[in-house]
């Protein structure tokens, strides 16, 4: 899990795959790619957006500047637990990430207002953009990860997820990453992460296999299916275990 730097600055390509084409690019990809350090683990974000969903709304339009604010953890944290809260920016196809660290408990009072920042820069944004936008949690979406990175040490990172998942009860992430799902369980999300241009061997496993860039927001794709198409997106622990 080699996310936990501050900053970012990439482009970022999206992939959704069959089991098929997953395996496929699976094995074209064992000479040039390791198993990232901690290779597999499940992310839960909770997504904040204004009372009528102006930030998911806007970005579903494609403009050439978006934005979006989220709380992001690895596993189901405790109050005590580290997490993330981040400002994702995207201009002209490059994505801009920008992040501070606080325990889970501190994170939830500082989003909902009732603790500061921590006065760094990248606070300062954060505290802007919650001043401008006043926006409150919207939904928890999570989903189980596999990452790798480039053998040769480069900045190339490839990503799948599966089990997305969310709910819009009990937005909290210390009460675990239970939801319903978003995806067809045979669906795989590949993210292909790099700073510049996918390596010639990459471009071709890809062609070779059918598989071309989609547009898909998992952010996004709840308001879609949830907010705008009317499903319930309610989930009790209960129902999870006795599934």
């Amino acid at each position: 899990m080699s996310e936990l730097q501050s900053c970012f600055k990439r482009y970022e390509k999206k992939y959704l795959l069959t089991q098929e084409q997953y395996l496929a690019v699976k094995h074209g990809m064992e000479a040039y790619m390791i198993p990232d350090a901690h290779p597999n683990y499940t992310i839960s974000n909770i997504y904040y957006d204004t009372k009528r969903f102006d930030l998911i709304r806007a970005s579903l339009e494609k403009p050439v500047y978006k934005e979006k604010l989220r709380l992001r953890s690895y596993g189901v944290p405790g109050s005590r637990d580290p997490v993330f809260v981040e400002v994702k920016k995207k201009f002209d196809g490059v994505v801009y990430k920008r992040r501070v660290t606080m325990k889970a408990s501190d994170a939830m009072r500082y989003l909902q207002g009732a603790q500061n920042g921590d006065g760094s820069q990248i606070s300062r944004e954060i505290d802007w953009f919650l001043r401008y936008y006043q926006p409150k949690p919207k939904v928890l979406i999570a989903y189980d990860r596999e990452a790798y990175a480039a053998a040769d040490g480069g900045e190339l990172r490839i990503t799948f997820d599966t089990a997305l998942r969310a709910r819009a009860n009990d937005i909290d992430l210390r009460s675990g990453d239970h939801g319903v799902p978003l995806l067809g369980k045979d669906q795989v999300l590949m993210e292909i992460k790099i700073p510049a241009s996918a390596p010639l061997w990459l471009a071709k496993l890809l062609s070779s296999n059918g598989i071309f860039p989609a547009s898909f927001s998992k952010y996004g794709t709840y308001y879609q299916q949830f907010v705008l198409g009317g499903r319930p997106a309610v989930m009790k622990k209960e129902v999870l275990l006795s599934a």
